[in-house]
């Protein structure tokens, strides 16, 4: 399987992934944003052959710094390097640019979830770091950012 990364806008592969996850993208009007993002966001989309198999969303607020909005990977592509192509990919990027720091936010771990392990697992073993936990930032639950040193 080759893995092809394009910069490119795919609002509704955007939406036919999050779809596919309803375990961590369960929230329509989340999902919503998520796709109005993939219009305008600088977007990375992941294919394999002529499908669109993952996307990330990439914010800039301050030159030296950059945040993954968003990763989603089609659930019949999780664990074969797709998420990693994306990360890869998009850092590269960012630190061509100037990015020190890359930035996610991600569900916490005082709130007990295995996708949500999993998905903290996934960053961690791409060099990201816990910096903090925090309630209510984004939703009525823990909120943990991570940091990778680019």
């Amino acid at each position: 399987m080759t893995i092809t990364i394009v910069r490119d806008h795919d609002p509704e592969a955007t939406r036919r992934i999050l779809a596919a996850l309803p375990d961590w993208f369960g929230i329509p009007e989340a999902n919503e944003h998520y796709v109005r993002a993939a219009a305008k966001k600088d977007s990375y989309l992941a294919r394999v052959g002529d499908a669109t198999v993952g996307v990330a969303l990439v914010d800039r607020h301050f030159p030296e710094t950059a945040e993954i909005h968003l990763i989603a990977v089609a659930p019949g592509h999780h664990g074969s390097g797709v998420g990693s192509a994306l990360v890869e990919a998009l850092e590269a990027d960012v630190r061509g640019d100037g990015a020190r720091l890359l930035e996610v936010k991600t569900v916490g771990a005082s709130f007990e979830d295995e996708g949500y392990a999993a998905t903290r697992a996934f960053y961690q073993a791409r060099g990201f770091l816990p910096l903090e936990e925090i309630s209510a930032l984004d939703w009525d639950g823990p909120t943990l950012i991570m940091v990778k040193v680019l």
